[in-house]
């Protein structure tokens, strides 16, 4: 029980929460384009089943993804994956990103294209949930992944106007949002399994346990990813508009 009132529970809660919030919106973006053709009275058990089905894939994803990051080299995988992710959230996108979204006025057609396009834009949900899910712990991860997944639901459903306009209302979300992303990579990255040799570490606490890296450096890797997604994203956002640039 105690371990629900550590920092480090909480902090990882408040980093699934901030996730969900920053990438759920495209994800309600994709319910609302596959069921725009459904009749009225069809429209919310579209919506209701959808997400449900997308909602368990992406427990069984996450599940296998955090028993896979605990392999060598892959947290520097998904790691790489989410800096880059974090980048992307900081470069204007085109209009017609969502264009490829098929609606149906069918409505288990509609049901499927929601379950198959969450699928194919989960990705960078899925691996920053796990990442943030990590740093609570061993016991709790799929409690926090679960959570996680509770609180995105309301968030997809219902949510999407609310963050849309929040984000263009306050840019900076988006930004801290990707720093956020940056900073998760970067202490994912260090505790890599492949790195332990190389990297400080402590004792582990009890036999058996594996050791954890220095405090100091693995929030040094925190502020270095962060710090590395800010730079990237608007090196690329200056590149894509040139117009954009602030002078001096």
């Amino acid at each position: 029980m105690e371990n629900f009132l550590s920092p480090e529970f909480w902090l990882a809660v408040g980093q699934i929460i901030m996730i969900d919030i920053l990438l759920g919106g495209d994800n309600a973006v994709v319910i609302a384009l596959a069921c725009r053709k459904l009749p009225d009275a069809q429209r919310t058990r579209g919506i209701l089943w959808g997400t449900a089905g997308a909602i368990v894939l992406r427990v069984v994803l996450i599940f296998f993804a955090i028993t896979l990051l605990q392999l060598p080299y892959l947290k520097l995988v998904g790691g790489a994956l989410l800096l880059w992710i974090g980048t992307k959230l900081l470069i204007p996108e085109s209009e017609d990103e969502h264009s490829s979204i098929q609606a149906s006025d069918k409505l288990w057609a509609a049901v499927k294209t929601v379950i198959v396009a969450d699928f194919v834009m989960s990705l960078d949900n899925v691996i920053a949930i796990a990442g943030a899910a990590q740093g609570a712990g061993g016991a709790h991860q799929m409690p926090l992944v679960i959570f996680g997944l509770l609180v995105s639901i309301p968030i997809i459903v219902w949510g999407s106007q609310l963050v849309i306009k929040l984000m263009d209302r306050f840019p900076m979300v988006i930004t801290l949002g990707a720093m956020l992303l940056g900073w998760i990579a970067g202490t994912m990255m260090v505790g890599d399994p492949a790195l332990s040799a190389w990297v400080p570490s402590t004792p582990a606490a009890q036999p058996g346990a594996a050791a954890t890296v220095l405090p100091a450096l693995h929030y040094g890797c925190g502020i270095a990813g962060a710090l590395l997604v800010l730079a990237l994203g608007k090196w690329f956002a200056a590149r894509q508009n040139p117009s954009t640039t602030p002078a001096g």
